[in-house]
């Protein structure tokens, strides 16, 4: 039947004139050790459309008629994963990513196209297996990134997940039944802590060059960055990224209806975040992004002020004859479109060079508002609220970090606790004694006082004398039976 495709005997000799493999043509093929079989049949992919699969290095011809035969009798999903490439597959899995977004896209793309494809797209999906992906990943990992450095654990972790979130579609898919990935070994990632400039790290980075890969200012460093950006047109936004933690896109995206300066109070209901160059705006990061910062008092004028600037900003340049949006978000370009997320971070840069101070990035503001608001007593809870992290293990492991003042004072509490204890008299108190009934009389200014205290808790009686001892309840009276 035609459906069946046909088995033929092909090989690899090149023709000596043209160059080009001889194929069926060639004429040793009757050799019986000479060539390999193949079949070619007619299946339907996933969307349904006819499709020819051609499949060979067989030894025999009954090896590569079998073949064909349980090729035929799969699903349409198994024919899929029987005979489609990992590049094939990876490339259809993107093109069904529709409501993940752009930034997302963009780093699966980049996985899929830079990594994925070249290492492991030529495989069959079918017959994906953890040793062929532990080879892959040990050839990814002996490569260069663009600043010539090897790969990182994290970005192999992160191809990682892509191809894992891919192979597990194949699953859902009925392509394959096992996801192979599962069984990756990949290098330890440790989590990076953030680092604080002391006088030993900016002294060992003047020297070296090297700095932490995340880093926080002291209070006194922040102080004089912010001191010296007072004058810079988005002083207002470093002053809320460096107290309130706020992200890139979130400070990028925030306008002025989401800002309550009676109440004190700024909402985060969306960001700016860049594909590329593109900008895409859209919800927060996650569902705990969506939150409500309280502001301090100081941070309301900064913010005022900043209104006051911009409206003059914009009356200055319509009297002029500049064109001047009235866009609504807080911090705009000198057009009054908001600002690119990607320009506030080569302007931190330059700030920040301007202030001969050591290097921070956008981000590690925000690591040092969490340190600050540690150092100022608040509570895990509320510095995750305040950023907005889904669990607070990510506020406790990754943002915040102790400052020497808040490690020594509690340094000193330790030390007093144990010096205290050996002191003195500062046993624990014996556990009080029982009342000895043939205890001492109390003395006369003793029983005076507690005659005295009686008679104004006992009724006198009734021939005008006083009961020396009232009977409570429970208790007979002396001398009587």
């Amino acid at each position: 039947m035609k459906s069946q495709g046909a088995i033929v005997k092909r090989c690899g000799c090149l023709d000596p004139a043209t160059g080009r493999t001889l194929g069926k043509s060639c004429p040793k093929l009757p050799e019986p050790d000479h060539g390999s079989w193949y079949f070619h049949c007619s299946t339907r992919n996933l969307l349904g459309q006819a499709e020819r699969v051609r499949r060979g290095g067989y030894a025999s011809e009954a090896a590569a008629r079998k073949a064909r035969d349980e090729l035929l009798i799969l699903s349409r999903e198994q024919q899929a994963g029987r005979s489609w490439t990992v590049t094939r597959w990876l490339r259809y899995w993107l093109s069904t990513r529709t409501r993940i977004r752009p930034t997302t896209m963009m780093h699966y793309t980049r996985d899929v196209e830079g990594f994925l494809v070249p290492h492991v797209g030529h495989l069959i999906l079918g017959d994906l297996t953890s040793r062929q992906l532990n080879a892959a990943f040990a050839q990814i990992a002996a490569t260069r990134n663009r600043s010539g450095q090897p790969q990182t654990p994290c970005t192999l972790r992160h191809l990682h997940t892509t191809l894992r979130a891919a192979l597990n579609a194949a699953i859902r898919e009925g392509l394959i039944v096992d996801n192979p990935a599962r069984r990756v070994e990949l290098p330890a990632q440790e989590r990076p802590l953030a680092r604080l400039w002391t006088e030993n790290r900016v002294a060992e980075w003047e020297a070296t060059g090297e700095r932490p890969s995340v880093a926080v200012w002291t209070p006194v460093q922040l102080a004089a960055f912010l001191d010296d950006v007072r004058d810079d047109n988005l002083f207002a936004l470093w002053w809320l990224i460096a107290l309130r933690g706020l992200r890139r896109g979130e400070a990028a995206g925030l306008r002025w209806t989401e800002i309550d300066l009676q109440a004190r109070q700024l909402s985060v209901v969306r960001q700016r975040t860049t594909a590329g160059y593109n900008v895409h705006e859209g919800p927060p990061k996650s569902a705990t992004s969506r939150r409500t910062i309280a502001l301090d008092r100081h941070t309301v004028r900064i913010l005022r002020q900043h209104a006051e600037k911009q409206r003059y900003h914009r009356t200055c340049r319509a009297e002029g004859g500049k064109v001047c949006h009235d866009s609504g978000y807080v911090f705009t370009s000198p057009d009054g479109l908001p600002v690119h997320p990607g320009y506030l971070t080569q302007r931190l840069r330059l700030l920040v060079d301007r202030a001969g101070l050591p290097p921070i990035r956008l981000h590690d503001l925000r690591h040092g508002a969490a340190t600050l608001a540690h150092a100022a007593g608040a509570d895990l809870k509320t510095i995750q609220h305040q950023l907005g992290h889904a669990t607070i293990r990510i506020t406790a492991d990754t943002y915040t970090t102790s400052l020497p003042a808040t490690q020594h004072k509690a340094a000193e509490a330790t030390a007093h606790l144990v010096l205290n204890a050996g002191k003195p008299g500062a046993e624990m108190r014996p556990p009080a004694r029982r009342r000895d009934s043939r205890k001492r009389r109390p003395t006369t200014t003793a029983r005076t006082k507690s005659l005295s205290e009686r008679d104004r808790q006992v009724p006198p009686r009734a021939d005008g004398k006083i009961d020396m001892q009232p009977n409570p309840a429970g208790r007979r009276r002396r001398g009587t039976r």
